[in-house]
């Protein structure tokens, strides 16, 4: 079965069942705590494809990640998970979750991504001017990325500004192999 599927069917089953709920926003929350915690520790993937761990340990490791104690509707989920053997989709599904949400309630992904830190009022005056461009909530995440040597990386959604003096030695580099 496609990778990209099984998490999709999964992210839009949980975001419907959320949204009938009335809790769409918080497991959104959770999603993006989720996926911060598989950045933070990429060895948690492993952990839970491994096959010696029982479907108790699993539920218990993935739910940690929620807190103590977690939702009774993020538990069900998690069990559904690991009952179907899908633990090692849960990453995908969260990421697919994120999408389905800001789809439905029009929030466009803000990346800035610098090599040095920006000061707040210099962030302040991009997001400005962000969402002079666009009718969508804005949500925007900060990164610090030293390789990019100076300048800038800016993406929202799936739209990308390459500023950066890393990008434009890559393409003086092209050019300087083309013309030979």
């Amino acid at each position: 079965m496609n990778e990209g599927l099984i998490p999709n069917r999964y992210a839009k089953a949980l975001y419907k069942y959320a949204r009938e709920h009335g809790v769409a926003e918080a497991i959104y929350e959770e999603m993006k705590r989720l996926d911060d915690a598989f950045k933070a520790h990429p060895e948690f993937s492993k952990v839970l494809g491994n096959p010696a761990l029982s479907p108790s340990d699993k539920v218990r490791v993935l739910s940690s990640v929620f807190g103590e104690k977690p939702d009774d509707y993020l538990l069900r989920f998690v069990q559904l998970v690991i009952k179907n053997r899908r633990e090692t989709f849960v990453r995908s599904i969260g990421l697919a979750y994120q999408d389905i949400y800001r789809r439905a309630n029009h929030i466009a992904r803000v990346t800035i991504t610098t090599a040095t830190a920006l000061n707040k009022e210099v962030l302040g005056r991009i997001g400005d001017l962000m969402k002079k461009q666009t009718d969508k909530t804005l949500e925007f995440v900060y990164e610090i990325d030293p390789t990019l040597i100076g300048g800038f990386i800016l993406r929202v959604d799936s739209m990308q500004l390459d500023a950066s003096v890393n990008s434009e030695l890559k393409k003086l580099r092209l050019k300087l192999l083309n013309s030979k």
